[in-house]
């Protein structure tokens, strides 16, 4: 089912510009002669201002200036300033959110659910602030005391895609800042807006708190600014997210010059359907993580790997319901699927069916544009579903758009493997009411991804748990759990209360 009420240019830049503006931004910052345009109508948004990339030296230089007084401030006051931003954005929620629909395309309930992921993220770093815990060890000489500290690691560049052009970005900040650090923040180009906005706010904070404004910066621009802070020697983290191939590059230029770095990269996630599944609550999570965000999530259901006995009725059922999904203006009420961000990500879609066709697979759902005559420059399209005879060589390369593979198994073990066989691994789910089978899929033997999820789908993680996943999803973890580590540096103390000078190991050095 498709929508026709796509709004002007004229409507949708004045929408988005009026919530800029009530969030914090200036004419000056947005002024700009660089036009971008919004993928839910294709038109321009307005003007852009671009930063040139030899600008990074002296954005990186002020943060480093900053980064030496941010990291003397307690950790419960630098928490204070990320409660105040967790305010603030909670009081421009709606302005932000619109933000995030008018320039990336998702439906409102999911660009609320994005800043809400911002205030979440800001309540849980405050509560860090006051947990920065290190630990004390026993030494093997006597009157000796063993133990590691955790101090602020520097200037951290984050780098974001446009599919979530504010929270990943929040993940990173709120969780820096309160380690002491200081942040860059290279955004997605298509996303200008959501940044200042995002930016002016986290600004004011640092201002009625009397931080100092350079702690938090931000710099708009291509890929020269991205590789400028990728290769900077006064950039300490590298947090970047992206396409496998990205991250590919960026890894071993940061390593070259000894920096860290933070990947969160390409997913290629499955949900096993086992023969005891509920296949009401299958059907519900497999729907929402393959065609939410029109599939250009990170954690979108590419693949659905399902029992013999239970894949024909869950395929019809999968068609029927994407038969009824309403497509299109994503600030409309009731619109589930929005657009595609733009002609690039379309083409990448129809090539992929294309080849699942020649390598044996059928689509038996979606796959064609839609509101082309009302939006001639956007690109909706509907929601596919292609029946696969394996994991062929399509099935195993992600596809940023709502394409989802189903194959079959017999055997759980299959199943697993099935899974476990892409490159990618970060997010994966069994939908089973057989717990020896739900263990077995957490256990070791089971998922190889960072995300492994009995009866919910693969996408919509909470803040709580470390986000992230393995091989070449890149290893990093953000967000919850102990994910501030990545932030800071660790230090092992030995102090010495003895009065001697036992050498450890026993080691006799007389002098």
């Amino acid at each position: 089912m498709s929508r026709t009420d796509i709004p002007t240019a004229e409507i949708l830049g004045a929408q988005a510009l009026a919530a800029a503006r009530a969030c914090g931004v200036d004419a000056a910052t947005i002024a700009g002669e660089r036009a971008h345009r919004s993928p839910i109508n294709g038109g321009d948004l307005g003007g852009a201002r671009w930063d040139e990339a030899d600008s990074v030296d002296d954005v990186v230089a002020r943060a480093n200036a900053a980064f030496r007084e941010w990291r003397k401030v307690p950790a419960p006051a630098r928490g204070a300033v990320i409660k105040r931003f967790g305010e603030l954005l909670t009081e421009h929620k709606t302005e932000l959110a619109t933000l995030v629909s008018a320039e990336v395309g998702k439906i409102t309930s999911e660009a609320l659910g994005e800043v809400q992921e911002m205030i979440d993220i800001c309540d849980f770093a405050v509560g860090l602030s006051r947990q920065l815990y290190g630990r004390t060890t026993v030494s093997e000489r006597p009157g000796h005391r063993l133990m590691e500290t955790w101090h602020p690691l520097g200037v951290v560049g984050v780098i974001s895609a446009f599919n979530f052009p504010v929270a990943v970005w929040s993940w990173n900040t709120a969780i820096a800042l309160v380690c002491g650090d200081t942040v860059v923040w290279k955004p997605s180009e298509q996303a200008p807006l959501c940044a200042w906005a995002s930016a002016a706010l986290l600004d004011r904070a640092l201002a009625e708190c009397q931080a100092p404004a350079d702690v938090s910066q931000v710099v708009v621009g291509g890929p020269e600014i991205g590789e400028a802070l990728v290769d900077h020697p006064g950039v300490a983290l590298v947090s970047a997210t992206g396409s496998s191939r990205m991250g590919k590059a960026v890894g071993p230029r940061v390593a070259n010059r000894f920096g860290r770095s933070l990947l969160e990269l390409g997913g290629n996630n499955a949900a096993i359907v086992a023969p005891s599944a509920d296949l009401d609550l299958a059907l519900r999570g497999i729907v929402f993580s393959a065609a939410g965000t029109a599939g250009q999530r990170c954690t979108t259901m590419r693949r659905v790997i399902a029992h013999t006995s239970v894949a024909q009725q869950l395929t019809e059922r999968l068609v029927e319901t994407y038969a009824r999904l309403p497509i299109g203006n994503p600030m409309a009420a009731g619109t589930l699927v929005g657009p595609l961000i733009h002609g690039k990500a379309y083409d990448a879609m129809t090539a992929a069916i294309s080849q699942a066709g020649a390598e044996g697979g059928k689509t038996v759902a979606g796959g064609g544009r839609v509101l082309g005559d009302a939006a001639p420059d956007a690109f909706y399209v509907e929601p596919a579903i292609v029946t696969m005879p394996g994991q062929t060589g399509i099935v195993r390369t992600e596809t940023f758009a709502p394409l989802l593979y189903v194959m079959t198994y017999d055997d759980l073990a299959e199943a697993i493997a099935l899974n476990n066989d892409v490159p990618q691994g970060l997010s994966s789910s069994i939908f089973t009411r057989d717990q020896a089978e739900a263990e077995l899929f957490v256990s070791a033997e089971g998922s190889d991804c960072g995300i492994v999820n009995v009866n919910i789908g693969t996408s919509g993680a909470e803040i709580g748990g470390a986000f992230g996943g393995e091989k070449e999803t890149g290893g990093g973890r953000e967000s919850g759990s102990d994910a501030w580590r990545a932030y800071m540096r660790r230090a092992t103390n030995t102090i010495n209360y003895s009065g001697e000078l036992p050498l450890a190991q026993g080691v006799d050095f007389p002098v």
